[in-house]
């Protein structure tokens, strides 16, 4: 199998790659494209949390953001050095937080 890989930058910053594997894990577990978890790392009202309060290495980052082409909020975990490393719908929890930050 190739490794097709794409790249986005999210905070202007960073390149995002994401593997096909990746790719396949993200969409057969959540039903999740590459492109709806791009649309949620452009977000500009997008929240940020470095590091993820859930990983275990501390080297990847969750960013939540909305994806237009979905119209759903997305939590999108990607490593530190700009791998993408999944994404899926955001529960209420980060929905509320990702609504509030747009508030303040």
């Amino acid at each position: 199998m190739i490794d097709c890989v794409i790249r986005l930058y999210y905070t202007g910053k960073m390149v995002i790659t994401w593997s096909s594997d990746a790719e396949e894990h993200m969409f057969v577990r959540h039903r999740v494209t590459v492109a709806e978890a791009n649309e949620a790392l452009a977000d500009a009202d997008r929240l940020i949390e470095s590091p993820d309060h859930a990983s275990r290495s501390g080297l990847t980052d969750r960013i939540v953001g909305y994806s237009h082409s979905r119209q759903q909020v997305l939590c999108v975990i990607v490593m530190q050095g700009g791998e993408g490393i999944n994404a899926w719908p955001a529960n209420e929890s980060y929905r509320r937080r990702y609504q509030e930050g747009m508030e303040s």
